[in-house]
């Protein structure tokens, strides 16, 4: 029995080949009802869509474009975004690098100093480091590891392209003498 037709195949008909297409017409009566429906779907759509923009016409009122010479800007509430950032970035490390390499006050009233990096490293090497009386031992004494970068140990940090560069572009080593 054929499940399409719920018939059994006629005989000469029904070879296991088959006719190789459709043997019965399409449902018309189906297709007008699809057809009609699918007419009233776009048909009510369009009346709403009507309705809709009217009721915004009668309820919103619309002003005059703006013109750009009507007032002076005014600045939008913040957080503002950045109108070169560039140029905040580089003045900002430069910045930062006028501290670490000058002189200053960091607390007048405790007579806390700031020195540049090259003075305070000879310091340490001139007087050391403070050193404890005795290490840890036993379950206390757990070696750490160096932090690593990511990256590598060419990072720097935003103000890294500031530095100046050591040794060649391409990051080769120098040839040895």
């Amino acid at each position: 029995m054929s499940m399409e037709t719920k018939h059994p195949p006629a005989h000469g008909q029904g070879s296991a080949a088959g006719a190789g297409y459709e043997q019965r017409d399409a449902n018309i009566p189906d297709l007008l009802k699809f057809g009609f429906w699918m007419a009233v779907v776009i048909i009510v759509t369009l009346v709403s869509m009507k309705w809709t923009f009217n009721f915004f016409e009668r309820t919103q009122t619309v002003t005059s474009p703006a013109t750009p010479f009507a007032r002076p800007r005014e600045l939008p509430p913040s957080p503002r975004l950045q109108a070169e950032p560039h140029f905040e970035l580089k003045e900002y490390c430069e910045q930062q690098q006028r501290e670490v390499n000058s002189y200053g006050w960091i607390d007048p009233r405790l007579k806390v100093v700031r020195i540049p990096i090259s003075q305070a490293m000879d310091l340490v090497l001139k007087n050391g480091l403070p050193v404890r009386a005795s290490g840890p031992t036993g379950a206390a004494a757990v070696e750490v590891p160096p932090p690593m970068s990511a990256g590598g140990d060419d990072l720097q940090g935003p103000c890294a392209y500031l530095a100046p560069a050591s040794g060649n572009a391409s990051g080769d080593q120098a040839p040895e003498k």
